[in-house]
């Protein structure tokens, strides 16, 4: 991701989520060391975007989105095999994330990739106020 593809991220960003990231969080994301933020294009537009970010031995998925229209296509799909993969490079033993109780669709495909639940975040979600399930991968397991 780069400085030119925010306002199309900022654009997927609020199509995807009831209380979406600012222009100046994923802007401020690309200055860090610690994260990784990269974008999925098509017809050269970006089609989707994912965050990474690094705690000690670990990572955390902290976004991942994809244009409407391309959903349903292996875009997500392809994206979060990018972030495991990143995580791996960068020597994570475990990613983590966390996903609305309600978004059986994000779960679907984190479990289809290997990601199992560990753990409920209470009220974590505003807008409308919903628990997280999180969810985790050992990164020493294959794909």
């Amino acid at each position: 991701m780069k400085e030119a593809d925010l306002d199309r991220v900022s654009s997927i960003e609020r199509a995807s989520f009831s209380t979406p990231w600012s222009r100046s969080t994923f802007r401020n994301l690309l200055f860090r060391r610690d994260a990784d933020l990269w974008v999925a294009t098509l017809d050269d537009s970006v089609a989707g975007y994912a965050v990474v970010w690094f705690l000690a031995e670990g990572a955390e998925l902290g976004n991942l989105a994809v244009m409407g229209e391309w959903r349903r296509h292996g875009l997500g799909r392809r994206l979060l095999d990018q972030a495991i993969e990143r995580a791996r490079h960068r020597g994570a033993s475990r990613i983590f994330l966390e996903v609305r109780t309600s978004n059986r669709e994000a779960q679907s495909l984190y479990e289809r990739r290997g990601f199992v639940m560990s753990g409920v975040k209470r009220r974590y979600y505003r807008a409308p106020l919903e628990d997280a399930r999180v969810m985790s991968l050992g990164l020493t397991e294959p794909v």
